[in-house]
């Protein structure tokens, strides 16, 4: 009986124990030395500090764990394009046709065929850093408008861009796949798979923090009403644009100078893109379209800015 009752106080002194050190654990773990996080979570449309580890950035972002349940999750009322989820999206080119701001968007693309063009060392880039190079030395506004695939193809270079102030994020789908029949021989998507397939791309964007936007851009501009439709749980605006440069596929830098001055305007929305191997004369074009624009007393400017976040619609 003795014995019995020296254990069963041994027994109670140790279950005290472990309980103090419970508590005091848990009370130096909320208290101002709790060691600091070895990432932090970035805000949507918040730039971090260069070299800040964070869940957001390439070599520490949140695991692609595929398209969101919601397919109007990461819609965000306040972002530049923000729609009312659920209604048809505003389709825009242009913006007012006053003052002397105008866009230049770039599209990056990437689709099955250009990621094979890559693995087979058959081209070897689709992200022209030439102009990146450019736009950042003169400091000019842009708007960039990612597919999903490109973002994960080049992440440094999508995070490179996110970290400029003066650029803009938005949409161009996940693998560039038509979203409408006989769209410049690209490969359909079924419409079933459309809102994800946008959904996505939003969410690997997002990671990226700096000025998100909610605005979208077809593959080839190409659109129609189940397209449209399948974009309303998105909440975003479409954007095509009124000056398309032709610089895909070009092979000399001239005429995509000549299609641009041709026909910009005041609120002018400029299509031109980012993907060196398929548009390689963009860069060479790029400084004579700049000069144009200020010899016609325009100048480049965001696209929200240039929308004014109210588009005209088309």
């Amino acid at each position: 009986m003795k014995n019995f009752r020296t254990l069963l106080v041994i027994m109670v002194v140790i279950g005290v124990l472990g309980a103090l050190t419970l508590a005091l654990g848990l009370v130096r773990g909320s208290g101002p030395g709790t060691p600091a996080p070895d990432f932090v979570l970035a805000e949507p449309g918040t730039a971090l500090p260069p070299g800040t580890p964070t869940a957001t950035r390439p070599g520490g972002p949140a695991p692609d764990t595929g398209s969101p349940t919601d397919p109007s999750a990461g819609t965000t009322t306040g972002r530049p394009g923000a729609t009312r989820p659920g209604t048809r999206p505003p389709v825009v080119d242009h913006g007012p046709r006053t003052g002397n701001r105008v866009a230049l968007t770039f599209d990056a693309d990437m689709t099955d065929a250009m990621l094979f063009n890559l693995r087979s060392g058959k081209v070897a880039s689709y992200a022209n850093l030439k102009i990146l190079d450019l736009l950042e030395r003169d400091q000019v506004p842009a708007t960039f408008f990612l597919t999903g695939k490109w973002v994960e193809r080049y992440p440094e270079v999508t995070a490179r861009i996110a970290g400029n102030p003066r650029f803009e994020l938005a949409n161009h789908t996940y693998g560039h796949l038509a979203f409408t029949g006989d769209c410049y021989g690209l490969p359909r998507i079924p419409t079933h798979q459309m809102t994800q397939d946008v959904a996505r791309t939003f969410t690997l964007v997002e990671r990226y923090g700096g000025r998100q936007t909610r605005y979208f851009r077809f593959p080839g501009l190409c659109h129609d009403g189940p397209a449209l439709a399948a974009l309303a749980p998105l909440g975003v605006t479409v954007v095509d644009g009124d000056v398309v440069s032709g610089d895909p596929f070009a092979t000399a830098w001239r005429p995509i100078v000549r299609a641009v001055l041709d026909k910009v305007r005041p609120g002018s929305v400029i299509v031109l893109h980012v993907t060196e191997a398929n548009a390689a004369m963009t860069d060479e074009a790029l400084p004579h379209i700049l000069a144009g624009l200020a010899a016609r007393g325009l100048t480049p400017a965001p696209l929200s800015v240039v929308l004014g976040d109210r588009p005209a619609v088309s």
